[in-house]
């Protein structure tokens, strides 16, 4: 059984950065994707980013493009999130997701099987 923890979460003025982590536990997840998803109160949960785990294919949403980068260490089964140029728009609950179905980079939250419990993100103005 694979779990996911995030962590890094936390309070940020605008403009600054922060770095989550999605840590898998259990079994290696190679063939999987990995995404990012964040959910702001009274708002419907919305796709950021996500990553091919073999061989690193991206997408982004593109209300981050250019700011926020995914990433992952295969040696460690950790993805990553760095967030550059917050905006207080980007404060929400972050989810990391993996999924191991016939997909090549989703999108949507579907194709996900296993989600973390989140961690806030708040950008102050």
């Amino acid at each position: 059984q694979v779990q996911l923890v995030e962590s890094g979460g936390g309070l940020v003025q605008a403009g600054g950065s922060l770095r989550l982590s999605c840590a898998a536990s259990g079994r290696t997840f190679s063939r999987y994707y990995m995404g990012w998803f964040r959910q702001a109160p009274g708002k419907e949960r919305e796709f950021v980013a996500t990553i091919r785990w073999s061989g690193g294919s991206t997408g982004y949403a593109d209300s981050v493009k250019g700011r926020f980068t995914i990433s992952r260490d295969e040696a460690k089964n950790t993805g990553y999130l760095q967030m550059n140029s917050l905006k207080p728009e980007d404060t929400a609950v972050y989810y990391c997701a993996a999924g191991g179905r016939n997909y090549y980079v989703p999108r949507t939250a579907g194709p996900y099987d296993l989600w973390g419990q989140g961690t806030q993100v708040t950008v102050s103005s």
